[in-house]
Order: C-alpha cells, then sequence, then structure tokens
C-alpha cells in the first residue's frame, strides 16, 4: 500500500460509466418496470452506491476513504438496445477516488445483469472506463 500519510487534503472528483446491452423485450420490461425481482434500476443504483463504501475490502492495497457524495444514474438506450450507467464519487482525502467510481459502475451494472438474467442470460457488459478526475498531485485528468 502506498504511503500517503504526507500528502495534502484536497477536493478529489471522478466519473465513470459502462453500458450493458440485451435483447428488446429484456430492455422494455426493464424500461416498463416488469422484471420479476423489483426496480431493476433502483436497486442497481442502491448496490452502486454501497459498492462504493466496500472498494477498499475488494481491491488489494486500495486506501479506505471517506466518500462525501456518490451519485449512480442511468440511462436507457434504445439503441444498444440497453442501460448506460455514469457514477461519481467524490471526497475531500489524500487519495483519489477513481476506484470508488469504477466500482460503483462495474457493481451497478452487474446488478442489472443479476435482476435480469431469468430473461436475457446473453447480456452483454461493456465499456467500463473513467471518464475524468479532479484533484491531488496528478492533477485533472479527462477521457480523450
Amino acid at each position: 500500500m502506498i504511503d500517503v500519510g504526507a500528502k495534502a487534503d484536497t477536493a478529489r472528483v471522478a466519473r465513470a460509466s459502462g453500458s450493458i446491452s440485451m435483447t428488446r423485450d429484456t430492455f422494455d420490461a426493464i424500461r416498463e418496470n416488469r422484471m420479476g425481482k423489483g426496480d431493476v434500476l433502483a436497486v442497481a443504483r442502491i448496490a452502486g452506491i454501497m459498492a462504493t463504501k466496500r472498494t477498499s475490502e475488494l481491491i488489494p492495497l486500495c486506501h479506505p476513504v471517506a466518500l462525501s457524495v456518490v451519485t449512480v444514474d442511468f440511462e436507457l438506450d434504445p439503441d444498444l438496445p440497453g442501460v448506460r450507467v455514469t457514477t461519481a464519487a467524490s471526497t475531500v482525502g489524500k487519495t483519489g477516488v477513481e476506484m470508488e467510481a469504477l466500482t460503483a459502475a462495474s457493481l451497478a451494472l452487474l446488478t442489472l445483469y443479476d435482476m435480469a438474467k431469468a430473461m436475457d442470460r446473453a447480456m452483454t457488459i461493456g465499456e467500463i472506463c473513467l471518464l475524468e478526475k479532479s484533484g491531488g498531485k496528478s492533477g485533472d485528468w479527462t477521457r480523450g
């Protein structure tokens, strides 16, 4: 684990995204809230938020971070068809929140898969990536 003890506390924000593609029938069932397990997007949002709080337990050598705010937003995309997720995490601390934002996106998408798999086992999760980060010694970064 890297020693961050001497680093200054700074405001840090990271945003990540990902997607899950599925059949049109599955997409329609999610959009119309007709899935047997309940409100898929609400449960996936909670899963993403909960995942950020456990990131340091899931990823070896990742520092625990006191999060200020976490958001998990969904866009139903009929062109996939599927769901796009965008997450954000922020803190004031000595280390960044990139892994927290990426973990939120990953777990939200895995939860979508779990809740819809009875209808569509061929769903594909993809395009999980960091969109941007700010704060800290390395400064700001935005995906090209």
